[in-house]
């Protein structure tokens, strides 16, 4: 173990990584993404950086491994860009500091190179720029500069004409409720309707084991229920600003929930096959509505932080995507 605070890693890069079986530029990245992926172990340390990031030794004392096994992985992993290093002071010299750097790879098998950007729409909503609430303390707002917007623990704070300026929400139990609009086009066919933002619990504080159930319902159709692991605040988030105080959440997950013509995802991992694209009767109504909810009979009631882009690990708020 190391014992030396490590310093955020920015991460710059792919987040999500799409990739077509018939397009030769992306034959040899798939390759690289197979070789990284082929051991048990590699599959490993990707789960322990997904949460945050650790040096070589850690990683190492965690798995049980030599250091010398640990250091070859992390060479796989990089060369398939799905995990970033950086050297850091230790107390002995330097040390390597790790961190996973993608979210999600999509493989396409069709014949035409699917490209996001061409065929599909993307909208980052803010996350202060909800439509509707109803929720229970504790609760709050703060803004990029990490000062709290109206009121602590207020509901009232929430119906604030600056809550837009929010980069953090946070309460323990009830709803949030956005509406994006409906670019979806009646001449063409959706494949994927996704929505991707940082998430955690909402403890005290902060508590790394506090989980948290958090429904997600698109258009009024529940998608699933994620248990989130925590409320994380061990270190500061690589976009965090200096002025939130240590000891406080710091950082999320980034979580991605989508819904095709077969079922309801998570990160891509089939969770709900009773849901469709279908189901969500996207024609008739001019905008998709997307609800974060802390029930009040869920098991664990362990509340939700929602991080905008200037807070957190990653720079966005919530972007949905409607791919064609």
């Amino acid at each position: 173990m190391t014992g030396k605070t490590k310093k955020a890693i920015k991460i710059i890069g792919e987040r999500d990584i799409f990739l077509n079986l018939d397009n030769p530029q992306h034959q040899e990245r798939i390759v690289k993404i197979a070789k990284a992926l082929y051991t048990p172990a590699r599959l490993q340390i990707l789960n322990l950086l997904k949460l945050k990031a650790h040096s070589v030794q850690e990683i190492a004392y965690a798995l049980d491994l030599p250091v010398s096994s640990v250091a070859l992985h992390i060479r796989f992993l990089e060369d398939a860009k799905m995990v970033v290093t950086e050297s850091q002071p230790g107390l002995r010299g330097s040390m390597r500091v790790c961190v996973a750097s993608v979210q999600s790879i999509h493989i396409d098998a069709s014949k035409e190179t699917f490209d996001p950007c061409k065929k599909g729409i993307a909208v980052d909503m803010p996350v202060g720029n909800y439509y509707d609430c109803c929720l229970e303390p504790t609760c709050g707002l703060a803004d990029e500069n990490g000062n709290l917007i109206d009121r602590f623990d207020s509901p009232k704070a929430f119906f604030s004409p600056q809550r837009w300026q929010a980069q953090l929400i946070w309460f323990q139990q009830g709803y949030v409720e956005y509406r994006f609009p409906n670019y979806a086009e009646s001449h063409l066919s959706v494949r994927e309707l996704s929505f991707s933002l940082e998430i955690c619990s909402e403890a005290p504080g902060f508590m790394e084991n506090w989980p948290s159930d958090i429904t997600v319902s698109i258009n009024g159709v529940e998608l699933t229920t994620y248990r989130c692991p925590g409320d994380f605040g061990a270190r500061q988030g690589n976009y965090t600003p200096c002025g939130w105080q240590n000891g406080k959440t710091q950082y999320g997950i980034l979580k991605t929930f989508s819904v095709r013509q077969n079922g309801g995802f998570i990160d891509g991992s089939l969770v709900n096959p009773q849901i469709s694209i279908s189901s969500l009767n996207m024609e008739n109504k001019p905008y998709i509505s997307f609800k974060i909810e802390i029930k009040e009979d869920a098991q664990y009631v362990g509340g939700i932080n929602i991080f905008g882009e200037k807070f957190g690990d990653y720079p966005q708020g919530i972007i949905m995507r409607v791919i064609y």
